[in-house]
């Protein structure tokens, strides 16, 4: 430790190299050894070929790569004065795809921004987490129960989640909301408080289940009872639960499932990913997946545990419950406990927002954990 804080106090280059000793890279290969699944997987999804999935999915993840490791050299000063100017920028991306969005499969989610295609819900999720620890990394403990001072950060959940509902990006929506809370929980709310924001929620399920587009409540209704339309809604969650029991204990083989390589499974590449997991590889290699998913998200729980102040302890927070809502989402909703929400699962699902989004996530998350013993206030070198 003595010689960590004499390397940060020397020249620039061997701060650099200081911090990058510090990063976790235990937690890097866990990360890596995800993707490799993702990887393997979408090889098995374009039937044995490196395109259209697997070889875009991976020069992704290096370019992620390396994101990852340059945030995670940020200090947490620089990632304050950045919150905000971040979050003003997601929701006017979020504002403009209302009016000039892509279209896809009847929701408008996307930008086309110099040729690429940017979903800006998946990189409002981001800023929400900076903005709010930020938020929250001011206040004291007075002030926490002053409701006075908890409008502006329920003002700043709120809309983007309107704005994403109104894409319509039900999924997406939730998570972003259920990151909100969790923050606001950790922040120190008082136990009224969470009160008095828990009444209303019946209410506006209500609200939210009569303006929801006819679509979404055909998921709902096939949620409930998929046969009802076995070749329409019920077509997808159908497929999904023969391919999930058809692996049984230790799959069908790679590359040899049936509902995946016949293509019977919809969306095999993104939603329902999981799926081919399990009918190649079984009951063996889905709880295999599910492990390491799991530790990856402990980890970064351990992180926030450590953080020395306030605004890491929130931030690696908010990233982990952003990853862990992204599994949970999108693992329940391909085992059909939940509808169908278009939420991929992280790292293996194909899709270039979502990667890039992750990456930048897991990169704050390491942030946190190279300047956890940083006290904001205090003559300390970053």
């Amino acid at each position: 430790m003595k010689f960590h804080k004499r390397l940060l106090r020397a020249e620039p280059s061997f701060r650099l190299l200081s911090k990058l000793w510090r990063i976790s890279w235990l937690y890097v290969l866990l990360i890596c050894t995800l993707a490799a699944a993702g990887y393997i997987t979408l090889y098995s999804a374009a039937g044995g070929a490196p395109y259209p999935f697997a070889a875009p999915q991976a020069a992704r993840f290096a370019v992620g790569l390396v994101m990852m490791i340059t945030i995670a050299m940020l200090p947490p000063k620089v990632l304050i004065r950045a919150a905000w100017p971040l979050y003003i920028f997601s929701v006017a991306l979020l504002a403009a795809v209302l009016h000039m969005g892509h279209v896809g499969k009847g929701a408008e989610r996307w930008l086309i921004i110099g040729g690429v295609q940017v979903q800006p819900s998946e990189y409002a999720k981001i800023a929400l987490v900076l903005v709010l620890a930020a938020w929250f990394h001011r206040l004291n403990h007075r002030q926490m129960g002053n409701p006075l001072w908890l409008l502006p950060p329920a003002f700043i959940v709120l809309l983007p989640v309107v704005l994403v509902l109104k894409e319509p990006n039900l999924g997406t929506a939730t998570i972003i909301g259920g990151i909100g809370a969790a923050l606001f929980f950790a922040a120190g709310m008082r136990l009224w408080q969470i009160v008095l924001l828990v009444l209303p929620v019946p209410y506006l399920i209500k609200v939210a289940y009569s303006h929801l587009h006819d679509y979404q409540r055909a998921r709902i209704t096939t949620f409930l009872n998929p046969e009802s339309d076995p070749l329409g809604a019920g077509y997808n969650i159908i497929q999904s639960k023969i391919a999930l029991g058809s692996g049984g204990m230790w799959g069908q083989g790679y590359l040899k499932g049936s509902q995946g390589q016949l293509n019977f499974l919809p969306e095999k590449q993104t939603d329902f990913i999981f799926t081919m997991i399990a009918e190649e590889w079984g009951y063996a290699g889905a709880l295999t997946v599910i492990s390491l998913l799991l530790i990856i998200i402990l980890g970064g729980m351990l992180m926030a545990i450590r953080s020395r102040n306030r605004f890491g302890r929130l931030v690696a927070l908010g990233i982990s419950v952003n990853f862990f809502l992204y599994c949970l989402v999108n693992l329940s909703m391909v085992m059909g406990a939940i509808p169908v929400g278009g939420v991929p699962l992280p790292l293996v699902s194909y899709g270039g927002s979502a990667m890039l989004n992750v990456m930048m996530g897991f990169g704050l998350l390491l942030s946190t954990w190279v300047h956890r013993d940083s006290r904001f206030g205090e003559s300390e070198p970053d």
